[in-house]
């Protein structure tokens, strides 16, 4: 009987996520189907796409508010980055499709909701670093018009979900290290952001099952080889808050899910960057009925609605 792997062979084993096979095939088992960018018939949004990298496959959805398209006025700019784990998910996804829509009609802004490269196949921090490249990309001479028209540079936030809300802080923290030509970075929002540690706190503890802390730990290790331990500070930010006090805004709005179990990381996520010396001003508000990036799975529902009126006032807060 032969030794070698066969196609059914699993390498790494992710369900209800990924599998990895032995004979390098990765199959994904969750995230929308992709849809071409539109005009939304309910908000009055515009979306296209658009090529950020001539040397990579980095490229992202632009979100235009009718309001923005009809008048040329200059609105807040939105860099947002999806879910999935660094593992699945698009941009180009139709519930990212959905989700994007009515946060850019709420809050009014022009949104750039980046396709970054995803893990096995692009180690972290790959995602990170397509992240900045188009960040740098809509401040230079070769970005869309969309953005040079409409885009406020003076009023730059960065928001995600999930590994999104992961990345929108590792984000504020390069802006910390140097701002893009003409950007000032006011503000970020994470939706039940995905942050670990070495140490169970809360219910992690108890919670060993899918999607559990024990599930995740791997997660982090398959999606970042080089990883030396969970408590490095882009994997646990609470962890150095010498490197947490730079984060480069002045507002901070953390949601968290009570059913989900990353709550305990966004709750000690908000602690610590007030705790850090950060000069900023931080909320934190937790929908205890829902569970994870629950305004992604479900946009139509009550507490969503809601959730995209909180992030729409905290943008265009003066």
């Amino acid at each position: 009987m032969s030794s070698s792997a066969t196609s059914d062979d699993i390498l790494h084993d992710f369900t209800p996520l990924l599998r990895h096979y032995k004979d390098g095939r990765i199959e994904r088992l969750m995230g929308g189907a992709a849809v071409p960018p539109s005009l939304d018939p309910t908000t009055g949004v515009q979306s296209k796409d658009v090529q950020i990298s001539p040397d990579l496959p980095i490229s992202a959805r632009l979100y235009l508010p009718k309001t923005a398209a009809a008048q040329a006025t200059k609105v807040p700019l939105l860099f947002y980055f999806h879910g999935g784990g660094f593992l699945i998910e698009s941009a180009f996804s139709s519930v990212y499709q959905k989700h994007l829509n009515l946060l850019t009609s709420a809050a009014n802004v022009v949104a750039v909701s980046v396709e970054y490269r995803l893990a096995p196949e692009n180690p972290l921090p790959a995602a990170f670093d397509d992240a900045w490249t188009a960040v740098n990309w809509a401040a230079s001479d070769a970005a869309d018009d969309w953005i040079k028209r409409h885009g406020d540079f003076g009023r730059v936030y960065l928001g995600g979900d999930s590994a999104g809300g992961n990345i929108a802080h590792n984000i504020a923290l390069r802006f910390g290290r140097g701002n893009p030509a003409g950007m000032n970075l006011v503000g970020m929002f994470l939706n039940c952001p995905f942050f670990s540690g070495k140490d169970p706190i809360g219910d992690e503890r108890s919670d060993t099952g899918v999607l559990g802390k024990i599930f995740t730990d791997k997660m982090w290790f398959y999606a970042c080889p080089g990883l030396t331990g969970l408590d490095e500070a882009w994997v646990n930010p609470s962890a150095d808050l010498k490197v947490l006090s730079g984060l480069k805004c002045g507002r901070v709005l953390v949601y968290t899910a009570g059913k989900d179990y990353l709550k305990d990381r966004g709750r000690q996520y908000t602690a610590a960057v007030a705790e850090s010396g950060w000069g900023g001003e931080i909320e934190a508000v937790e929908v205890e009925e829902e569970g994870h990036v629950f305004s992604v799975l479900d946009p139509d529902g009550e507490n969503s609605q809601k959730m995209f009126a909180r992030v729409a006032s905290f943008i265009n807060r003066p």
